[in-house]
């Protein structure tokens, strides 16, 4: 018979939960809350380093634009708390399948850091993505405020600034014309990566200026931002703002017994999960939700995503509790 089949009112855990969500983030917390809202027992594990911590505030999400990050995950967790959630501060180490029930429905456990260990019937996984930033010296230290990625996270926030582009790829050359849309004064940094003639073009036409001659650093500025780009023959190019794409790697450490379908995307843009509708995988019992499978997505879709998928989870274990009951009702 089933483990459980609400969420539990007295604090205590059931020895085999519905649901272990691994990442704590907007796709995590909002599966969570499905799932918790549908009277599921479900613990969420979250290891306290979200994508954009370093970001002052989350945009471009209606009714709560310019929250901090921070804050808005507080309001998540408690709000998965209020429906009878767990949040678990943690780390997972390995997540793998275990034996199936007796009726063959999955099961997994989930083992953390600290040596705890969680069964569980179905796994969510939303554990987001690492940004990887290019190797170039004085970057790294102003991510988040000076260097920004995403034009719609970060763009009106530096409008009419001094921006230049770090191209890493073929992908820069849209980048660069997005920030255009944002600033006039913007310089592209080609950093060696060949532009076609119709592309300088554009770029002419658009008032957009390419430096070709390698970049040495970025120079840091008395106030904490950055001062521009020196380049490789001494010139200091001044920019307030550095714009650069990242190589974006979905987080699966400690996933790899999972086997879950993995695809390096072209041009360097990063890795994903591959999923189908509603974060299914071809692992029967996980899901996959937010910036793990879906890289550009930002938190109002990765929360959307994680909603969805919370749901679709839920209806598979309704259907897995009534092959239960009707195979108890079978055998009376």
């Amino acid at each position: 018979m089933p483990t459980t089949s609400s969420a539990p009112t007295t604090g205590e855990l059931p020895t085999t939960l519905d649901a272990v969500v691994i990442g704590g983030g907007a796709a995590g917390l909002n599966g969570a809350m499905m799932l918790a809202r549908s009277r599921r027992s479900v613990v969420v594990i979250d290891s306290g380093t979200p994508r954009n911590a370093p970001a002052e505030g989350v945009h471009g999400l209606l009714g709560l634009d310019g929250t901090p990050p921070a804050e808005l995950l507080e309001r998540g967790r408690a709000e998965v708390r209020r429906y009878g959630g767990t949040i678990r501060t943690g780390e997972v180490v390995k997540a793998a399948a275990a034996d199936p029930s007796a009726d063959g429905d999955p099961r997994f456990t989930v083992t953390l850091a600290d040596g705890a260990t969680l069964h569980a019937r179905r796994l969510l996984v939303a554990t987001g993505l690492r940004d990887v930033l290019p190797d170039v010296p004085g970057l790294a230290e102003h991510w988040g405020h000076s260097v920004v990625h995403c034009p719609y996270c970060h763009g009106w926030e530096v409008r009419d600034e001094p921006i230049g582009v770090l191209a890493v790829g073929p992908a820069s050359i849209h980048h660069a014309l997005l920030f255009r849309q944002l600033s006039e004064d913007l310089v592209y940094f080609a950093r060696g990566i060949a532009l076609d003639d119709d592309t300088r073009a554009s770029f002419a036409a658009r008032g957009i200026r390419v430096v070709d001659t390698p970049v040495d650093r970025v120079e840091a500025a008395d106030d904490g931002g950055i001062a521009g780009v020196r380049l490789a023959d001494g010139r200091l190019v001044t920019r307030s703002v550095l714009a650069v794409a990242t190589t974006m790697l979905a987080r699966v450490d400690g996933l790899e017994d999972l086997g879950l379908p993995i695809q390096d995307l072209p041009n360097g843009m990063g890795r994903h999960v591959v999923t189908g509708m509603a974060g299914t995988t071809d692992v029967p019992g996980v899901w996959v939700a937010g910036n793990a499978t879906d890289l550009s997505a930002q938190v109002g879709a990765s929360a959307a995503a994680g909603a969805m998928a919370g749901a679709h989870l839920n209806g598979d274990l309704v259907a897995a509790d009534t092959r239960a009951a009707l195979a108890r009702a079978s055998s009376t």
